[in-house]
Formats: structure tokens, C-alpha cells, sequence
């Protein structure tokens, strides 16, 4: 039997904490699993421009509570948590207060980082993606033993935590972990409950390059990846991806055209991009459907622009 879909939104920004706490409040109601942010700081301004990335207004651990608290049972997460901008011991601390004042619905997104423009605002060395990737092995090994509550000793190449028991103590919570390359999918396929497949995001910023690396043909093999290195766990792992691309609405077929022409794919390349979803209610349920079989994937995240537009595939398709 196919695992059942979910699905997330993921949001950046709120002009309110009414809005944010309503915003919640409506991706519950809509059927959706999850309401995730990511983990960026810089504001709007040069630093920042270049890389095309969205500016995310929200900070990620009280955003992520508030909206816990709004809600009832919906699941709060980062997608994911940027290792190198919180000393890991504080991050986990934070993570773990947060599942355990929302009663175990944490979901716990770690990431090796990758906009390089940020960690040059910031004053961070953007280590290679080898040095990140191994720091990110390490930082998962040390939020397990601080999840424990016993006395930790922790030593690596990129840190050492000694002397203290993690506290509050909970159940580690289910880890996300995701990215587009070999090495951070096999890692993820080795340590983590739910793999997130992400853009290949080796130039530092959002681009053509990224999207090309995740075409039908690239989401194949970083599969293949995935089971390789999962050996045996491969059935139990959840396969997640980000649908940045999401028009459902009759006659997106054009919007995926134009979009394709600005990408350097085709229509039909971009229709199939496993990372957008064009098309009716119906078409987009047959084609998640399709990749269900095809990949595995079944939970997808979308932007909160898409919130309303996706709640009829969300309420079809949801635990189906």
C-alpha cells in the first residue's frame, strides 16, 4: 500500500500576529498536516537581492509557537533550520520546548545551509558543501543525545558538548532532513524519518541551474540515491518536496509554457517538474497520484499563495 498523502504550507511573512494566528488557524481547518517556515534572517537590502530568495520577515522558533498555540492539532516546523546559525545546543533547547509546549507536534527540519549571500551578511564562513554536510551528521548526533535528558558527551570535528544533561527531556521528534545533492540525500536517508527533496542550490542562489537539477529525470536518480544509502529503512522513510510552482486553476498549461521558456525547459519538461503542479483539481490529484507511484512523494509543501487555491486537492487527497 502507497504511504498516505500530506501536505504542508510553508509561510514567510505575516502583517500581524492576528494574521499569523489566523493564517494557522486556516491551514487546520483546510485539512492541511503542517505549517512550516524556513530559517533566514537578513532583511530586505543588497545583501539580499541577488539571490533571489524571498524575504522572510518571521523568525522561526516564536512564529512556530504562535501558531501551535492557535491551533489544535496542526504540526509546526522549520524547513528547515539553518545549522550554522544557532550553537546547536541552543537549537535544540529551543526545539525542544517548542514540542514540548505544543505536546509533541514539533516537526524538526536540519539543514547544512546554502545562501551564500546570507552567510556573507552575517559574517559566517560558507564552509564546502563536504564540511557543512559532515557538521550536519554531527549537529543530528548531538540533538539526539540532548533530546535524552541524560548527560551528554558529544565530541566532533565542529563541536564538543560535555557535562550537562539536555533539558527538557522528550521523545526525539520526527527529523526532517533534505537537499539536492548525493551527500546530504544519503546522509538524510540514513538519519532522518522524512527526506526533502530540494533544488541542487550549489551556486548559493535560486536560479535556473537549481531548477534544471530537479527535473522528473534528476528527482529519478536522487531517488535512487535515497534507497541506496536507506538500504533497508527506505520503506519507513516519508518522501517530502517543496511545490514552488503551484497553479490550480484551468489553463496554467501556459503559465508552465512561459515559465519552462524562462528556465530553459520545455512546456512538457515543466508540466512534469516534480517541484510544480499546473493544471485543474483533477489534473493535479492524477499527477501526484502518478509521482506517488512513480517516486514515492507523498508529502508536498506548498507557499501560502497557493493556501486556497491547493485546499481542494488537500481535502481529496489528504490521508488517501
Amino acid at each position: 500500500m502507497p504511504r498516505p498523502f500530506r501536505f504542508a504550507v510553508q509561510s514567510f511573512s505575516a502583517a500581524s500576529g492576528t494574521e499569523w494566528r489566523e493564517r494557522a488557524r486556516r491551514v487546520e481547518a483546510l485539512g492541511y498536516s503542517a505549517l512550516h517556515l524556513a530559517d533566514h534572517v537578513v532583511g530586505p537590502g543588497p545583501a539580499i537581492a541577488g539571490s533571489r530568495h524571498p524575504i522572510q520577515e518571521l523568525a522561526a522558533v516564536p512564529a512556530m509557537m504562535a501558531a501551535a498555540d492557535a491551533t489544535r492539532a496542526l504540526k509546526v516546523g522549520c524547513r528547515v533550520f539553518c545549522i550554522d546559525y544557532q550553537h546547536p545546543a541552543v537549537l535544540a533547547k529551543q526545539a525542544a520546548t517548542i514540542d514540548l509546549l505544543s505536546d509533541g507536534r514539533l516537526e524538526l527540519g536540519l539543514g547544512a545551509g546554502w545562501l551564500a549571500a546570507e552567510y556573507e551578511a552575517l559574517g559566517i564562513a560558507l564552509d564546502p558543501p563536504g564540511v557543512r554536510i559532515a557538521r550536519l551528521a554531527e549537529t543530528i548526533r548531538a540533538f539526539r543525545a540532548l533530546f535524552t535528558g541524560e548527560e551528554v558527551d558529544v565530541s566532533g570535528a565542529s563541536l564538543r558538548l560535555a557535562g550537562f544533561a539536555g533539558a527538557p527531556k522528550r521523545p526525539f521528534p520526527p527529523l526532517m532532513v533534505g537537499g539536492g545533492g548525493r551527500r546530504v540525500l544519503s546522509l538524510a536517508a540514513r538519519e532522518a524519518d522524512i527526506v526533502s527533496l530540494n533544488f541542487n542550490n550549489r551556486s548559493g542562489v535560486i536560479g535556473p541551474d537549481g531548477v534544471r537539477s530537479s527535473t522528473a529525470e534528476a528527482t529519478a536518480e536522487k531517488i535512487g540515491w535515497i534507497r541506496a544509502a536507506a538500504g533497508a529503512r527506505f520503506p519507513s522513510l516519508e518522501l517530502e518536496i517543496g511545490a514552488y510552482f503551484t497553479f490550480v486553476q484551468v489553463g496554467a498549461e501556459k503559465i508552465a509554457a512561459g515559465m519552462g521558456q524562462a528556465l530553459g525547459l520545455t512546456p512538457a519538461e515543466m508540466l512534469r517538474h516534480p517541484h510544480g503542479l499546473f493544471g485543474s483539481v483533477d489534473a493535479v490529484c492524477e499527477e501526484l497520484e502518478r509521482r506517488r507511484a512513480q517516486y514515492g512523494i507523498s508529502y508536498v509543501t506548498v507557499g501560502d499563495s497557493a493556501l486556497e487555491a491547493f485546499a481542494p486537492v488537500v481535502a481529496r487527497l489528504a490521508g488517501k
